[in-house]
């Protein structure tokens, strides 16, 4: 990334301050997720084109078979649902006679839910495939959230489209597409919320014991793109809040400007030149595996990234910052050049471990 976009993680964590949406929000069961029954259900709605709001909200367990309803904009229920497969329909109507749906497909069995315990932690596999991402443009000169942008825009394009069989490694890859616009320099942010508020996953840690219990994580994807020199960065980031603090292990890959790695610096919101060669190969399958930590101290350890069977050993240490958010979240970030070139990566067997 260049000098003049080195302010963008500044504002990219505004992304905690959601923007308002409009329709069907469904937090828990993510979409293509397995779980045992009952399945918890947990969604919000709004219809800001109606000035008296949100009359009710449902559940349709398969067309026309109305499963639950509750009065207001936000439902909390469990549904004991017999072992099979799913395509669910959460909907809203408003007091201005509109209606707004969010489907879902999962799978209710004994097989349990996609996040596993291991070590006293969670494991998260293929999230590439689940719901729970959500994208956002993210513009010059401020790189802040860009509330007025869609992802048909003129400004800023962009797409996440699941089940991508080729390339694909196992018919289960997301093809992640930035797709031009008439700004410079535009980046898009892809962030998905497992654990603590707006959970993805089903893990809201309404007790707050869970996330503040996690120190060591891993980041493990891998990913494809046709020309890597159409992107100016690609980012991985880890992030964790709770107790009052921020802990962000920001992860860039810059591509123009030197194919070296570049970790975030929290307190001062800058990218540290690392001195790692970042150099991912077009037209093939790279693996890369980040871990970081939170010591025993309360900082941040940057400790090793790997890219196609080559670690690198940063052991760079950072300070927290101030925050209200609770939480473990990811994000997956494309930045464009400044020819605005379309480009596409694919990712596959997007793993996350927190322990």
């Amino acid at each position: 990334m260049n000098a003049g976009k080195s302010v963008l993680f500044v504002c990219l964590f505004a992304v905690f301050n959601l923007p308002a949406f409009a329709g069907v929000r469904v937090t828990s069961p993510s979409n293509g997720s397995t779980t045992g029954s009952p399945v918890h259900f947990v969604a919000t709605a709004q219809s800001p084109a109606c000035p008296k709001g949100v009359s009710a909200m449902g559940i349709y367990t398969a067309p026309y078979k109305l499963a639950y309803v509750v009065k207001g904009a936000s439902m909390n229920t469990k549904l004991s649902l017999a072992n099979g497969t799913y395509h669910v329909v959460v909907q809203e109507w408003d007091n201005c006679g509109r209606a707004a749906k969010a489907p879902i497909t999962l799978t209710v069995g004994s097989s349990g839910a996609k996040a596993s315990s291991s070590s006293g932690g969670k494991v998260f596999s293929n999230l590439q495939k689940n719901g729970g991402w959500t994208g956002y443009a993210l513009l010059p000169p401020g790189y802040g959230i860009c509330s007025g942008c869609v992802a048909s825009g003129s400004r800023a394009k962009w797409a996440w489209n699941t089940g991508i069989r080729s390339p694909s490694m196992d018919g289960m890859a997301t093809r992640a597409n930035y797709g031009g616009g008439s700004t410079q320099w535009a980046d898009i942010l892809w962030n998905n919320h497992l654990i603590g508020d707006f959970s993805s996953q089903g893990l809201p840690d309404t007790g707050k014991t869970l996330v503040k219990s996690l120190h060591n994580f891993t980041y493990d994807v891998y990913f494809w793109v046709g020309n890597i020199n159409n992107a100016q960065a690609l980012e991985f980031d880890i992030n964790q809040f709770f107790g009052g603090k921020s802990y962000i292990w920001g992860h860039e890959c810059r591509i123009a400007g030197g194919h070296q790695w570049d970790t975030w610096n929290n307190p001062r919101g800058h990218w540290v030149p690392s001195g790692i060669p970042c150099n991912p190969v077009s037209n093939a399958w790279n693996h890369l595996t980040i871990n970081v930590q939170r010591t025993s101290d309360g900082r941040l350890l940057f400790h090793t990234i790997t890219l196609n069977g080559k670690t690198a050993t940063l052991n760079r240490y950072d300070k927290p910052t101030p925050s209200s958010w609770f939480g473990v979240t990811i994000n997956y970030q494309q930045d464009s050049d400044k020819t605005k070139t379309p480009y596409a990566v694919y990712l596959d067997k997007l793993t996350f471990t927190a322990r």
